[in-house]
């Protein structure tokens, strides 16, 4: 029988520093997670010591672990250095992403292999990791885009990243049920945090804003509550991409 609660629980949450991966480390606390924070930079770190602190300060565990993710030997260190320390991991989570809007025609190798680096091959070795490392009936989040039930410009290399994240949760999902492992997307829509902003216009941040009920943006606080859903009560949820926008996109 699957664990509905995430007391005593242990979670990686891959850019749990601040924005939505630091609010996720924060509540899964306050649920009674121990919480591994992965961060990326040095300039991240500063983040990452004060959401170690809030977890603690809420009565849980914590630690902060830096890794370049695109490298699967960080991905793997990230997961060992989580099961020794805890002694086990139940619930993964992945918010990891780079956004660029560019077209195509003005696109480089570089940024091609950046932008899919970081919004695939991060993802695959981090759900590999997690497929050979969670205890039994455990759970993997992924978070993606609604971009990828959206017909627009400029966002190739990100919506185009992404979405290779939903075969891999497809192919995760049935290869880890006979353990009792979820897993699963959620495609938020476009979030009000500087992840979004440096990509886009006022007008097009407005434009954004109108496609979302009560013309407003996605928040962070919108959708932690279905990744802890998702990690509890949401077990029987697998293989699935929820798009979680305020109706920007659907299929």
């Amino acid at each position: 029988m699957t664990t509905h609660t995430l007391k005593n629980r242990v979670a990686i949450v891959a850019g749990g520093a601040k924005n939505l991966g630091g609010l996720i480390s924060r509540e899964f606390a306050k649920g009674g997670a121990k919480v591994v924070v992965h961060y990326n930079s040095d300039a991240a770190r500063r983040d990452a010591d004060a959401t170690v602190k809030a977890v603690k300060d809420a009565g849980s565990d914590a630690f902060a672990v830096q890794g370049d993710l695109t490298r699967p030997a960080n991905v793997a260190a990230l997961f060992t250095q989580a099961k020794d320390r805890f002694g086990g991991v139940d619930i993964a989570v992945n918010t990891v992403g780079k956004v660029l809007r560019k077209p195509i025609v003005e696109t480089t190798e570089d940024e091609f292999d950046s932008m899919f680096d970081i919004n695939a091959k991060a993802a695959y070795f981090f759900i590999k990791e997690a497929g050979k490392t969670l205890n039994t009936d455990g759970k993997i989040i992924t978070i993606v885009t609604s971009l990828l039930a959206a017909f627009t410009d400029g966002y190739s290399t990100y919506a185009g990243g992404k979405a290779p994240v939903e075969h891999f949760t497809r192919a995760a999902a049935k290869e880890f049920a006979p353990r009792g492992i979820s897993v699963t997307a959620i495609g938020p829509g476009p979030m009000d945090t500087p992840f979004f902003y440096g990509q886009e216009t006022p007008d097009r941040v407005a434009y954004h804003k109108s496609q979302g009920m009560g013309n407003q943006l996605t928040k962070i606080e919108d959708i932690v509550p279905i990744v802890k859903f998702l990690a509890t009560e949401g077990w029987w949820i697998t293989g699935q991409t929820i798009f979680a926008n305020g109706g920007y996109t659907t299929r």
